[in-house]
């Protein structure tokens, strides 16, 4: 293998990987199929030759261009098939992929349409960086979040916070977490502690930014509960649709225009009365709370 063909195949891979970046500022084209050149990691690894790095990196731009492109799409069904494949080959040629492991995680578990609602293939990823990393007690920690907010497992999810604490290295609050998810799954402060601990153990800008959404989403839960409440006392009162914002200024039930945690004024549904988020707010959609009550496989006390 001559020094210039060597030097010629890493300007292609590297010109690849450009088009690939470029690809992630585009508007997404519509009814672009994804196209998987290569499904078996081994195989990838003989054509990458010694730059499996740099091929890790291309697969997962296309990783990401794929979730983006599926996610934004308008119409048709958003199945994101391709998704963990491009994952399992980004992984395959870079076993220490960290972002990748994580960011894939949620991208996996994310519930239809804003995802594959996929947490077994979340989980999956995860053992397989626990595999080749097995120091990182973050991807415990990961596993034990895709338990306890998509599955709905939380003795599960208590284990996997257990078996991150016994990790060298680990931080202390991840015991004291498996004991409250096991004791209190579902309850909304527990899920502020979780995405308060994942805020503060993020290695990356962009965890840190989605676990501080989240958390600005429980903000809003705990509004939309207060502005409920105040709906359920104008109805007590004889008040009825159709229901708005004015009519309940109207009656003194409300001395401002409600607005959520980030400045957009909340909805409320002209028949119902039903408190939301607006669609407009950058925090919609809102997610599906976990189920209060003892953990499953753990009996009440």
């Amino acid at each position: 293998m001559t020094a210039g063909w060597v030097l010629g195949a890493a300007a292609l891979l590297a010109a690849s990987v450009t088009v690939q970046a470029n690809w992630l500022h585009r508007a997404p084209p519509r009814d672009l199929p994804a196209v998987l050149y290569l499904r078996s990691p081994a195989a990838a690894r003989r054509v990458a030759l010694s730059f499996d790095a740099m091929a890790a990196d291309l697969y997962w731009m296309r990783a990401l261009q794929h979730f983006g492109e599926t996610r934004l799409r308008a119409s048709g069904q958003k199945t994101f098939e391709d998704l963990y494949p491009f994952l399992d080959l980004t992984t395959s040629l870079d076993p220490r992929f960290n972002v990748a492991y994580r960011f894939g995680a949620i991208f996996l578990s994310e519930a239809p349409p804003g995802g594959p609602g996929r947490p077994d293939l979340a989980i999956a990823l995860l053992e397989k960086g626990l595999v080749h990393n097995p120091t990182r007690w973050e991807y415990h920690q990961d596993i034990g979040f895709v338990h306890y907010w998509w599955t709905g497992d939380y003795a599960k999810a208590a284990a996997a916070f257990s078996r991150g604490a016994a990790t060298p290295g680990a931080p202390w609050w991840l015991k004291s977490l498996a004991a409250v998810t096991l004791a209190q799954g579902g309850d909304r402060r527990t899920s502020r502690l979780l995405w308060q601990a994942l805020s503060q153990s993020a290695d990356s800008d962009w965890l840190r930014r989605d676990a501080d959404r989240r958390l600005r989403q429980l903000d809003a839960l705990d509004q939309i509960d207060q502005l409920s409440a105040v709906v359920d006392r104008a109805r007590g009162a004889g008040v009825g649709a159709p229901w708005s914002w004015a009519l309940l200024f109207e009656r003194g039930l409300l001395l401002r225009l409600p607005v959520d945690p980030t400045g957009t004024p909340f909805a409320i549904d002209l028949t119902s009365g039903r408190v939301g988020v607006s669609r407009q707010s950058p925090l919609w959609p809102m997610p599906t709370e976990p189920v209060a009550g003892p953990a499953r496989g753990v009996p009440a006390r």
